[in-house]
């Protein structure tokens, strides 16, 4: 499959503030890629822009679940970059908490937030890509989108239904100029976990102590897995996993689908616990 060359061509990023967002930015940045950078964040946006040192870069303050703002931004981008290469899916938020715990309306914020943002943009931006010779998509998954953990219902439940229309789409995409891939990021340290929603309903102090019990276990830095990013869309790569416990866990998932439970309980006991408040809970 074509490889693609970024140098001079567009790259859209959303969730580009900060975070995974902003490291692939950079990443891009230093490969001489024009950038479209979307996020919420204004400041943080006007922040990176600052960083980066490439030219022809522009900056969109967006809600992605806006639908008429998110086809505004798509032809305002479409307007300014003439050619529109990749797009590469960051933005989302994570959320703690079980299904006793967490309200409908919780559920449906985090859905809209993770995968009609998702949809929202690549639909938008779809009909200006096919027009490149070859163009590529990336959206950023998560590993929970192939193995859900107890204690992360909604999380796991946007991160299933992002993977599905990605697959869905990559096959939809076939015979057309535009590929499709899909990464499962897991450990990555961008701090994600720890400044994520949790439910109204769990004690905040105990839902710290497991964001903080699940952050500890990751170990892969920003800058590694933007790299990785980016070489992924640059092939045109359909799956790739980032981090050692993303290839763990894929690798375990393929090998027992229906018991892949069983050895992830233990090492993720403190980051489901959302329950108990540390001082109560009993030595092991």
């Amino acid at each position: 499959m074509r490889r693609l060359d970024v140098r001079g061509r567009t790259s859209v990023i959303t969730g580009a503030a900060s975070g995974m967002g902003a490291e692939i930015a950079r990443e891009l940045d230093r490969r001489g890629a024009r950038l479209a950078l979307l996020d919420r964040n204004a400041e943080g946006l006007a922040a990176l822009a600052a960083d980066l040192t490439g030219t022809g870069h522009t900056i969109h303050t967006i809600d992605l679940t806006d639908d008429d703002a998110v086809f505004a931004v798509a032809a305002e981008i479409a307007a300014s970059h003439p050619h529109v290469q990749t797009l590469i899916t960051c933005a989302g938020s994570s959320m703690l908490g079980d299904m006793d715990q967490s309200s409908m309306e919780e559920m449906r914020w985090l859905m809209d937030v993770n995968l009609w943002g998702t949809v929202n943009i690549t639909k938008a931006l779809l009909p200006v890509m096919r027009r490149e010779r070859a163009a590529h998509i990336t959206h950023l998954v998560s590993i929970y989108g192939l193995a859900a953990p107890a204690g992360r219902i909604p999380y796991a439940m946007t991160k299933y239904a992002v993977r599905g229309f990605t697959e869905s789409l990559r096959h939809e995409l076939e015979r057309s100029s535009v590929t499709v891939g899909a990464i499962y990021p897991a450990g990555v340290k961008t701090g994600i976990i720890l400044h994520g929603r949790y439910a109204a309903a769990i004690d905040p102090a105990v839902a710290a102590r497991a964001a903080a019990a699940q952050a500890a276990m990751y170990h892969t830095e920003p800058a590694d897995a933007a790299r990785r990013i980016v070489e992924a869309t640059v092939r045109r790569r359909a799956r790739t996993m980032v981090g050692r416990e993303a290839r763990l866990i894929d690798v375990l998932t393929r090998i027992t689908p229906a018991h892949y439970w069983n050895a992830m309980r233990r090492p993720l006991r403190d980051a489901i616990d959302t329950t108990t408040p540390i001082a109560s809970r009993h030595p092991s």
